[in-house]
């Protein structure tokens, strides 16, 4: 049986190989600039802002599902808050983690990290700026920093993050990770319907600008194909005969 299981690693390692799939051209589709890109944050952005602005829309649309929340919390929970969202928004960015590991995706791990490096800074700044700057107040009263979410906003980040480096299927499990946080964050009545939209725009927008930059950073810091490329790794499984029976076990070896 553990020979077997060896055997099976092994062509399963042979059968994969970890290593990044290399662009054919100087640009790939990702950091290609197209205003059409721009759409769908500017939209979020600007129904979240003019919600936030609209009388008409915070009494009947934010309120109003604020206290279906609050319901649904009493009902599900008993009025407690379910935190998992906390750390649900940091999935896509470990998803994108293990797909750098295993190579795969059309940059290289140089080139990720600076795609992701760049768009989180970008999305810090913004969403810390617009948060001091509007002052709207949490549908629970704790503080004046509700909009945008900056728990949307990062888990929107990391989402389309995904999406961008490892195509449409990484791209809908990364996606459900982020809709999920953004539900939760009303469900706990941390933020309104507008401060997600706000969210998820700035999410969106920043990861597209962090490979929009990329050829100037690869560059800036003079990323070649072989500097840029992700590390090889080869996984050895082992079976050796010892004095009170047999030693398996695997070898991982890495090279960048």
């Amino acid at each position: 049986m553990r020979r077997f299981l060896l055997l099976t690693l092994s062509l399963l390692c042979l059968l994969q190989p970890l290593q990044a799939q290399r662009r054919d051209s100087v640009y790939t589709a990702s950091e290609r600039f197209k205003w059409q890109k721009t759409v769908a944050p500017a939209v979020l952005l600007g129904a979240g802002a003019a919600g936030t602005l609209s009388p008409w829309y915070r009494t009947n649309i934010n309120e109003n599902i604020r206290d279906r929340a609050i319901e649904m919390r009493q009902y599900y929970s008993g009025g407690r808050e379910l935190s998992f969202d906390n750390y649900l928004q940091y999935a896509p960015f470990a998803g994108y983690a293990a797909g750098m590991l295993i190579g795969g995706g059309e940059h290289g791990i140089w080139e990720q990290a600076l795609a992701v490096g760049t768009s989180v800074i970008f999305t810090a700044i913004i969403s810390g700026s617009m948060k001091e700057l509007c002052g709207v107040l949490r549908p629970n009263g704790v503080n004046r920093q509700s909009f945008p979410s900056g728990h949307t906003g990062t888990v929107f980040l990391g989402a389309e993050l995904v999406r961008l480096e490892f195509g449409p299927w990484w791209g809908l499990a990364a996606y459900s990770a982020a809709f999920v946080t953004a539900f939760m964050r009303i469900y706990n009545n941390w933020h309104w319907t507008t401060d997600l939209m706000a969210g998820a725009a700035i999410g969106i927008f920043c990861a597209n600008a962090g490979y929009w930059l990329l050829p100037w950073e690869r560059k800036l810091f003079k990323l070649d194909a072989k500097s840029a490329g992700s590390p090889q790794a080869s996984v050895t499984p082992y079976l050796a005969p010892t004095p009170v029976g047999s030693s398996y076990g695997m070898s991982l070896a890495l090279r960048f």
